[in-house]
């Protein structure tokens, strides 16, 4: 809008102008080497400006006659770069497509169009990793360190070659420098942080994470999220060698993330064992009841060692609370009632869930029912259910089940990778293993059952010299070769038996044997090929 008001001004000058001229046409007389020249003075402006334009148009034809040879070099290389561009994004959307002859190409073209240009070092870095070229891909790279633009990107590169190749201390090298010109980088803080957590220097993670935060290159959230980490994992590293170090680190955690399970668990024992047990328990109180867990069940049942199994019971009840309708609290609350004999509890515990249990309820209810009635056939009989139950929560991380939490990855060593959920194709878990060992012994506990022995006077055999035989009337018999009535000549002296008559003696029975129930994943004893394929008969009274 400025533009054309600035135009209308200039044509309104130029027309007045005009006009004024034309009103005052005045005279030009010149007289030069004999020559008279006589016109307006319009007429002159008019000369004037026709010659200048005409000379003007004279000179830009010579000097672009002189300056060609420049130009036309000039729009070569511009060309040349045209070209040289549009090879590597050819190549770069080959490698994305997949094509790698169509990439190889390009690639070519682009080192013979733009030899010295960072890209086309990224595009032959590229493509021979899509080829499988480490060395011509760690050569691309290194040419990439020399530009102050593509450093990053060629640390990043050889970064990734180097845990290809499995350099751990390479790779490693590489993201500290790169975290070191970056801290706000991702790729590298998280590299080093993780690189530094699993030599067990958690310390130094914590200053890469805090060189992050203060570069802005994470949120707060996260901050939180990963320093409640590290500290926890140095709580659990150093829980027994230095406690009041274990202790701070816990402590520090729990304000940072108060759901992070490992976190409260630690605090909750060291605290426990410090005698600040009002504290532990509001500490593992609000952990479960977002988050329930049956460490932090198992710890609030120990805060204070030596407690009665009824003082037990009296914190799980309270913690049981904190999460009513989780599955959970239910177990841990029939765990405890079973450990202080209240069975009756424990079983309207552990009713609602029995329709559908999983394996932990259903060696529940094996424990439950070995403890309460000594009955072995339930007891195997809810033990052999666990083989086809549901499957219980447990420490997951790419796939490996863990016994507990680690702030680590074991395959790909990602930091804060574990997440308590039900693990798909496994058979038994770490938690599964304590409960069955909790039935074994409670199957174990269970006494024998006394054999009350007959006795009765014994007919004398026909043929035998009025001699009692013992066989007769189903008496033991020995096996050592011996008759039956010497045998019993023998038992009765020093007055045990009198004259016609006969006491059976009873040798002591061993308690029967009972069968311990099978975990879900035992395949059972091996047998030979003569024991597999023989007939096998079926127990009676089974």
């Amino acid at each position: 809008m400025i533009r054309l008001v600035i135009l209308l001004v200039l044509l309104a000058a130029v027309a007045f102008g005009a006009s004024w001229l034309a009103d005052r046409p005045g005279e030009i007389l010149m007289v030069w080497q004999g020559w008279r020249l006589e016109t307006s003075v319009p007429v002159a402006l008019a000369a004037l400006a026709l010659f200048s334009g005409v000379l003007l148009i004279v000179w830009r034809l010579l000097s672009l006659l002189l300056s060609s040879p420049r130009l036309f070099a000039r729009f070569s290389r511009r060309r040349r770069r045209e070209k040289g561009w549009a090879a590597v994004s050819r190549g770069l959307l080959a490698i994305g497509a997949g094509n790698g002859a169509e990439a190889k190409k390009a690639s070519q073209d682009a080192a013979r169009l733009l030899p010295h240009e960072p890209l086309t070092h990224l595009l032959a870095a590229q493509t021979a990793q899509f080829e499988g070229d480490p060395e011509l891909a760690r050569a691309s790279f290194r040419l990439m360190l020399e530009s102050p633009d593509t450093r990053l990107l060629a640390l990043r590169g050889l970064h990734m070659e180097a845990r290809r190749a499995g350099d751990l201390s390479a790779a490693r090298l590489l993201a500290e420098q790169a975290a070191e010109q970056a801290p706000a980088l991702a790729w590298a803080a998280d590299a080093v942080i993780e690189a530094r957590c699993a030599e067990g220097d958690y310390p130094g993670a914590r200053a890469v994470l805090e060189k992050q935060m203060a570069a802005k290159g994470i949120d707060k959230v996260q901050h939180r999220r990963r320093r409640a980490i590290l500290l926890a994992a140095e709580a659990m590293a150093v829980e027994i060698s230095d406690p009041p170090v274990a202790k701070e680190r816990a402590l520090e955690a729990v304000r940072l993330a108060p759901t992070l399970v490992p976190a409260a668990a630690v605090a909750g024992r060291l605290l426990g064992s410090a005698g600040e047990l009002k504290k532990a328990l509001k500490i593992v109180e609000a952990a479960y009841a977002t988050t329930p867990h049956p460490e932090l069940a198992e710890v609030a049942a120990h805060l204070r060692p030596g407690d009665a199994a009824l003082d037990r019971l009296k914190r799980i009840r309270l913690l049981a609370a904190k999460a009513p309708a989780h599955p959970e609290s239910a177990i841990a609350l029939a765990h405890a009632c079973i450990d202080a004999l209240e069975f009756g509890e424990a079983r309207a515990v552990l009713q609602p869930l029995a329709a559908e249990p999983t394996q932990r309820i259903c060696l529940l209810m094996a424990e439950l029912e070995a403890s309460e009635h000594g009955d072995i056939g339930k007891a195997r009989e809810w033990a052999a259910r666990a083989v086809r139950a549901p499957r219980d929560p447990a420490w997951i991380a790419d796939g490996v089940v863990s016994e507990q939490w680690a702030p680590l990855s074991p395959v790909t060593g990602k930091l804060d990778a574990y997440v308590w959920a039900v693990p798909p194709g496994v058979t038994a878990t770490p938690i599964l293993e304590h409960e069955a060992e909790r039935v074994r012994a409670a199957i174990a506990a269970i006494p024998p059952k006394p054999v009350a022995a007959p006795t009765g006077d014994l007919p004398p055999a026909e043929g035998n010299g009025g001699a009692p035989d013992p066989s007769a009337n189903g008496a033991h018999v020995p096996s050592n070769g011996t008759s039956p009535a010497a045998h019993a000549k023998g038992e009765m002296t020093k007055g045990e038996m009198t004259k016609g008559e006969v006491t059976k003696v009873e040798t002591p029975k061993a308690p029967p044997l009972a069968a311990l129930p099978p975990l879900p994943d035992d395949p059972g004893p091996e047998l030979d090929d003569e024991e597999a394929l023989a007939p096998r008969s079926r127990p009676t009274g089974v």
